[in-house]
C-alpha cells in the first residue's frame, strides 16, 4: 500500500473534522459528537512516533478484515494472534508473519508486550473476553454487539466506569463521515423535528458457512445458534438502532415485535424475519425490518423530519417544501385531469393542498465521491467508518484517551436490541427495564 494510501485512512476523518470546522465551528461539531474529539489533527501530534501493540482475538473472516486495516496504519504493531481454529490462525499469521500465536485467549492477555487488544470472536464470548482483557490491564477494542445477555452488558459496563483502561465497540457509523456530518443536519434543525425513524437491511443469503466437519457446525455457524448469537437484531439492528438513539438524543422506552424462521428452515434456531416497533416517551416510533431471503431495498436508515427526510446510509436527504422539486398540487391535480386520470374536477371540499408528491429531489449529505454501504457483504463495507474508528482506538492506546460516549451507545443499542429479541420471544410488548437503564441515558 502506498504511502499516500496509508496517509488516506490514518487521517481522512481528521481531515474531515478540520474541514467542517470552517463551515460550523469545529468546537460545535465535536461539542454535539464528543467522541470525536480524541481524533482530531493535535491529537495526531501526540503520536510522535509511537506504536501501539496490538493483539487480535478471533482471525476469522472480520479478524482479518481488521489486520488488513491495522496493517495500513502507521501508529501500531500486530504482535499477537489468537484463535482457536488453525486454519484461520495460519492464514492470520501469513499476513502478520512476525506476530506470536495463540490458542488460549487467557495465555495471551499475561503477555506484557500488548497495549491492545482487538476481539472478534463470536458473540458469547465478548463479556468473558473484554472483562478478562480489562482486568488484566489491556486496552480493548471489541466488535458489536456488547454482548450476548442484559446481564453482561450491565457487567461490563460497570467495570468500564472503574476502570482507566480504553474500551470501544465497534459502533462505525459513528465515524462514519455521512452519519456525522447528516446528524449535524438533523440536530440544526434541516428537517425539522424528528417524527419518526425507518430502518431495514435485507439481505439474500442462509448466512451459513462451508462446515469441512459435522462437530465444527456450531463453532463456524454460531450466527445461527441462540447459545452464540442475538441473530438479525445484534448483528445487523445494533448499527441502525444506535443511529435512532444518535438522532433523537433519546432511548425509547418500549418495543413490541414479531420474528419467525419463514425461508431458511435448515435446522437454525434465531429468526430470519423480523419486524419490530420501538417507542420513545414522546411518541416517535421507530420502525425496524429485517430478512436474509430477499434483497431488493438492501439498507436504509431513515430519520424522518416534518420538514424532510435524511437517509443516511445512502447519503441524501429529501426536503418536504422544496421549491425546486415536482409541481403544487393543483398543478398535479390538473395535469391529472388533462391527462383524463379524473373525469372532473370535485365541485367542492377543502382546498387542495400538496400533501403528497410525485417525486422529492435528492440533496447530498456529502458533495463529491463518497461510499454507499448496500449492506451485502457480511465482512465489511469500504468507508463505512470501521477504519476510522480502529485507527482510534490504536491511538487512544498510545494516549489513554477513553472515547467519550462510544461504550454509552453499544450499551444502549445493545441492550434495544436483546428487549427486541425478548419481545419477538413472548410475542408482547416490553418496557425498558429498570435496573438496566444507566445515567447516559434519556428516556
Amino acid at each position: 500500500m502506498s504511502e499516500k494510501q496509508v496517509k488516506k485512512i490514518d487521517v481522512g476523518l481528521r481531515q474531515f473534522i478540520k474541514d467542517m470546522g470552517y463551515i460550523t465551528g469545529g468546537a460545535a461539531l465535536l461539542g454535539t459528537m464528543p467522541w470525536l474529539q480524541s481524533f482530531t489533527p493535535d491529537k495526531l501530534n501526540e503520536l510522535k512516533r509511537e506504536k501501539a501493540r496490538i493483539a487480535l482475538i478471533g482471525t476469522g473472516s472480520r479478524g482479518q478484515y481488521h489486520i488488513h486495516s491495522l496493517l495500513s496504519m502507521e501508529h501500531i504493531k500486530i504482535v499477537a494472534l489468537c484463535d482457536i481454529y488453525p486454519p484461520n490462525l495460519e492464514i492470520a499469521a501469513t499476513l502478520c508473519p512476525q506476530a506470536k500465536k495463540y490458542t488460549d485467549y487467557r495465555k495471551m492477555l499475561e503477555s506484557p508486550d500488548i497495549d491492545g487488544v482487538v476481539i472478534a470472536t463470536p458473540l458469547n464470548w465478548h463479556a468473558p473476553m473484554v472483562l478478562d482483557a480489562l482486568s488484566a490491564g489491556k486496552h480493548v477494542f471489541c466488535e458489536k454487539s456488547m454482548a450476548l445477555t442484559m446481564e453482561q452488558c450491565k457487567a461490563i459496563y460497570d467495570t468500564y466506569q472503574a476502570t482507566d483502561r480504553v474500551l470501544y465497540f465497534c459502533m462505525q457509523r459513528m465515524f462514519d463521515e455521512k452519519y456525522i456530518k447528516g446528524m449535524q443536519m438533523i440536530h440544526t434543525g434541516m428537517i425539522g423535528d424528528v417524527v419518526g425513524a425507518r430502518c431495514h437491511w435485507f439481505r439474500n443469503h442462509d448466512w451459513r458457512r462451508p462446515v469441512p466437519s459435522p462437530e465444527l457446525e456450531k463453532q463456524i455457524n454460531w450466527r445461527l445458534y441462540r447459545e452464540s448469537s442475538g441473530g438479525l437484531m445484534t448483528e445487523l439492528a445494533s448499527h441502525q438502532l444506535e443511529v435512532c438513539n444518535w438522532a433523537t438524543k433519546r432511548i425509547p422506552q418500549s418495543v413490541v415485535g414479531m420474528g419467525d424462521i419463514v425461508y431458511w428452515k435448515d435446522g437454525r434456531e434465531v429468526y430470519d424475519s423480523v419486524s419490530l416497533t420501538y417507542r420513545y416517551n414522546s411518541g416517535v416510533k421507530i420502525t425496524y425490518e429485517s430478512l436474509i431471503s430477499n434483497k431488493f431495498d438492501g439498507m436504509e436508515d431513515q430519520i424522518l423530519g416534518n420538514k424532510g427526510t435524511m437517509n443516511l446510509a445512502t447519503g441524501k436527504y429529501f426536503l418536504e417544501n422544496d421549491n425546486t422539486t415536482g409541481n403544487s398540487g393543483i398543478e398535479q391535480l390538473l395535469n391529472q385531469i388533462g391527462n383524463k386520470v379524473f373525469a372532473a374536477v370535485p365541485a367542492a371540499g377543502s382546498s387542495w393542498r400538496p400533501e403528497t408528491k410525485k417525486e422529492y429531489k435528492p440533496h447530498y449529505i456529502i458533495e463529491g465521491d463518497y461510499h454507499i454501504n448496500d449492506g451485502l457483504s457480511m465482512i465489511g463495507a469500504v468507508k463505512d467508518g470501521s477504519d476510522e474508528i480502529l485507527s482510534s482506538f490504536c491511538q487512544a492506546c498510545i494516549t489513554g484517551d477513553k472515547g467519550k460516549d462510544i461504550v454509552e451507545e453499544a450499551y444502549s443499542a445493545t441492550m434495544l436490541c436483546l428487549l427486541g429479541n425478548q419481545s419477538m420471544d413472548e410475542q408482547r410488548v416490553i418496557a425498558f427495564p429498570e435496573e438496566y437503564k444507566i445515567p447516559y441515558m434519556h428516556f
